[in-house]
C-alpha cells in the first residue's frame, strides 16, 4: 500500500486501483501450475486486507502445512515493501513457515517501534526462500522488466521460481478449489467458501462490499479533493446501512431458531454459514475502527457504537474462528497505516486508540 499520491492519479482526485499483472491459477491439468506440498508460497503483509484474505482462506482450508508464508516487515517505504535481514526470525515460533501465523500480542503502546525496527518473528520475517531484502525482487525475479507496482499478497511457485497470481480474490479461490484437498490437514474440515447453491448471492455481496466498502475506506482515505471524499465516504456509510440491514434480519432468525444465547454464532452474511462474502469482508471492518475511523477520516461513525449487528457479526467471526483471530495483527495494522503514508500522516504518530481493539464477544 503506498503513499497516496502514488494512487490518487485521476484529474478530478479520485482514488484508481493498479489491476494485478500475474493472474494463472493451479490445477491438475495446468500445464504448468499443478497442485503439490510444498511448492507453493504466500508472501503477505500482516497490515495489508488484501493479504489478509488469503491467510484467513489457507488456515480454513487446513493448508498451513502445505503452503510456506513470510511476512514483509509493517512499514512501506518509498520503495515498497521489505523483508527482515535474511537469518533473523526465520525460526520462530510466531511466524513459522510451515504453520499457521500466530501473532503477539498487541503492544500497549508503540512509542519507542520504528520503521527500522527488525523484532524478530515481531516486525515481519525474512524472505525465507531467497534472503531477498525486498519484495520487488520477487518481482524482478518473475518478470525481469516489471514496471507496475509491488503488491501483496504473492502466491509463488518455488518449482518455476515465478508469480503464479497476485490478485488476492482469485488467490483465495485457487485455495478455495480443492486442488490441495489431498495434502490438507486430516484434523482439518475444509470449508467449502462457495458453495454452489450460494455462489450467486456470494458474487453479488461480493461486488457491492467491494466497490464501497473494502476499497471505498481508500477511495474515502486517499480521496484529493473535499467533493471526493465527501462523495466516497457517504458511500461507505450508506453500504454499512446495508450490511447492519442484512445482519439485522439474519439475527433476528437466527434469534427465532436457535434463542438468543446462540444466535451471535450463527451470524453470518448468507444462511447461517461461513462463506467467502464473510472472509472478504472481515478484514475491512477489523481495520474500521481501530484505522479507517481517522486514518482514512472515515469517522461518521465507529462501528461499535453505531453498527450493533455488523459489530456482533465483527466478534462472532473473531473470537469464534482461530483462523480469524490467529491472522489479525492490530499492531501491524496501526503501525503500517500510520507510518506509512506521509502525505496523510506526516509526523508518523500512532493513536493508541481504541481500546480494546476489539470488544469481548
Amino acid at each position: 500500500m503506498p503513499d497516496a499520491k502514488k494512487w490518487a492519479n485521476s484529474e478530478d482526485g479520485s482514488f484508481k486501483r493498479q489491476v494485478s499483472s500475474f493472474r494463472e491459477t493451479i490445477s491438475a491439468s495446468h500445464p504448468v501450475f499443478k497442485p503439490g506440498k510444498g511448492r507453493y508460497w504466500l508472501y503477505v503483509s500482516l497490515a495489508c486486507p488484501w493479504a489478509h484474505r488469503t491467510l484467513i482462506t489457507r488456515v480454513l482450508k487446513g493448508l498451513t502445512s502445505v503452503i510456506g508464508v513470510s511476512v514483509v516487515h509493517w512499514h512501506m517505504d518509498e520503495k515498497g515493501w521489505r523483508f527482515l535481514p535474511a537469518g533473523d526470525g526465520s525460526k520462530d515460533k510466531c511466524f513459522e513457515p510451515s504453520a499457521g501465523i500466530a501473532c503477539t500480542p498487541e503492544s500497549q503502546s508503540t512509542a519507542g517501534v520504528t520503521s527500522e525496527s527488525t523484532r524478530a518473528g515481531v516486525d515481519g520475517t525474512p524472505d525465507h526462500n531467497y534472503g531477498f531484502a525486498r519484495l520487488s525482487d520477487l518481482y524482478y525475479k518473475a518478470k525481469p522488466d516489471y514496471q507496475a507496482r509491488f503488491t501483496v499478497p504473492i502466491l509463488w511457485d518455488l518449482e518455476t521460481e515465478t508469480i503464479v497470481n497476485n490478485e488476492s480474490s482469485e488467490i483465495i479461490r485457487i485455495l478455495n478449489s480443492g486442488v490441495f484437498d489431498e495434502f490438507a490437514d486430516p484434523q482439518t474440515n475444509p470449508l467449502d467458501l462457495v458453495p454452489l447453491k450460494l455462489e450467486s448471492q456470494i458474487e453479488e455481496i461480493n461486488s457491492w462490499v467491494y466497490d464501497h466498502i473494502n476499497n471505498g475506506v481508500y477511495k474515502s482515505g486517499f480521496a484529493e479533493s473535499q467533493e471526493v471524499y465527501e462523495r466516497e465516504v457517504t458511500g461507505v456509510f450508506e453500504h454499512l446501512d446495508r450490511l447492519e440491514h442484512i445482519l439485522s434480519v439474519n439475527y433476528k432468525a437466527a434469534v427465532t431458531k436457535y434463542g438468543e444465547k446462540d444466535a451471535a454464532s450463527r451470524l453470518y452474511l448468507i444462511n447461517e454459514q461461513l462463506t467467502e462474502a464473510d472472509l472478504r469482508l472481515y478484514p475491512t471492518i477489523v481495520r474500521f475502527d481501530p484505522v479507517y475511523v481517522q486514518h482514512f477520516k472515515c469517522n461518521l461513525s465507529t462501528i461499535r457504537a453505531g453498527y450493533k449487528m455488523i459489530d456482533l457479526w465483527l466478534r462472532n467471526m473473531y473470537w469464534n474462528h482461530s483462523a480469524f483471530r490467529s491472522t489479525t495483527s492490530f499492531d501491524h495494522i496501526k503501525l503500517h497505516y500510520t507510518r506509512s503514508h506521509p502525505r496523510i500522516n506526516p509526523l508518523a504518530i500512532t493513536p493508541l486508540g481504541p481500546k480494546p481493539d476489539i470488544l469481548p464477544l
